[in-house]
């Protein structure tokens, strides 16, 4: 049984290695045939694989959806392989956005505006607004602008869970859904793309990336920070990754918030509590001076305090504990409580506790 599901697979996803400096034009050309066709295939880009399709074709779009198990007013992201190809999708483009652009674009930066009738509603989740980037990747440049049609994309997972950032990730969940993965190695960034909504004055940040809000600041000025509140289940969000839970591994995953002294005191109560209950527990740390005495089958992975590092292999580390049976994930805090990796963390915990500084665990 086992043998006949692996010969499906590798019969119904292709997956093709591609030189990431310079792709083989046979393998791209492949692929954008398949895109023009109606196809959907996965690709690597500079944060993580996207999931892509023919963003000017409604029923290819609809099957990104059928894939990833998504919910159909979850906005997608549409890639382009120009910075002037903005004017194509997008209509009104303000000052604001065409300064992000040129400072960010191709980079990890996804504007949201207004939208060209052009584009379906599939992609904008029926909203008047789209998506779009333009990423900073050679094999997913080659691979738009050879197709010649915008890319719709979000992440080659299966919704909710960690996103991929290698092409094994996206063959884990999409083995059999889809007809070709390119593998370009690992993704550079390995979280998702800053979001900004231009579509409204001041812009608004809706989702932290490796761009930052500073960075953004210094470009156009002073913007509103959504984040927290934007996508609430009353409301359709505008961009990915706002209303649904997302990035979260099949373990139960504990993020413990604090300074480092309760963060580490608050985890070692964890792990008495949960060695009672016979769980496999792996612990997810960033502080390099945090040591846990664990037992035989408990796992440590310690990213680090680099952004970049622990970016990175944030989803890999999920993928990895999942891959381990690991029942609990208990998660250290990362350092700047702003940042990107925490915004992931706080949407993949199935629960998170603040721990008091003074008087000890809070449990």
């Amino acid at each position: 049984m086992g043998n006949q599901k692996r010969h499906e697979i590798d019969r119904n996803t292709q997956v093709i290695r591609v030189n990431k400096m310079n792709p083989e034009r046979t393998h791209i050309e492949s692929a954008a045939q398949l895109l023009r066709k109606g196809g959907v295939i996965a690709f690597p880009t500079e944060t993580v694989y996207g999931l892509g399709a023919n963003g000017l074709h409604e029923p290819a779009i609809k099957k990104i959806y059928l894939a990833k198990k998504r919910p159909h007013d979850n906005p997608l992201i549409l890639h382009i392989g120009y910075k002037k190809d903005i004017e194509l999708y997008a209509r009104d483009v303000s000052a604001a956005t065409k300064k992000l652009i040129r400072a960010f674009w191709p980079g990890p930066l996804t504007v949201v505006v207004k939208k060209r009738k052009k584009i379906p509603d599939a992609v904008t989740g029926g909203l008047d607004t789209v998506a779009l980037r333009m990423p900073d990747n050679i094999i997913a440049l080659a691979l738009i602008r050879t197709s010649g049609v915008p890319i719709a994309a979000p992440s080659a997972n299966v919704s909710g869970k960690p996103s991929p950032t290698t092409a094994a990730h996206v063959y884990n969940d999409m083995y059999g859904k889809i007809e070709l993965i390119l593998d370009g190695g690992r993704a550079d960034v390995g979280l998702e793309s800053t979001i900004v909504d231009c579509s409204v004055d001041p812009p608004v940040l809706l989702r932290p990336g490796k761009i930052t809000r500073r960075q953004i600041e210094q470009v156009i000025g002073v913007i509103e920070n959504d984040v927290m509140k934007n996508g609430s289940l009353f409301h359709k969000p505008k961009s990915p990754g706002l209303k649904y839970r997302h990035y979260a591994p099949d373990a139960r995953l504990i993020l413990v918030e604090s300074e480092p002294p309760a963060i580490k005191s608050t985890i070692n109560a964890l792990l008495r509590q949960y060695r009672t209950q016979k769980k496999r527990i792996g612990i997810l740390a960033f502080f390099p001076g945090h040591k846990y005495h664990l037992r035989k089958n408990e796992l440590l992975v310690n990213l680090g305090m680099s952004t970049y590092r622990a970016s990175r292999k944030l989803f890999e580390t999920l993928r990895y504990f999942d891959a381990q049976k690991v029942d609990i994930i208990l998660a250290e805090s990362f350092p700047l409580s702003d940042h990107a990796i925490m915004n992931r963390l706080r949407k993949a915990a199935s629960e998170i506790i603040i721990a008091n500084n003074k008087d000890g665990p809070l449990l």
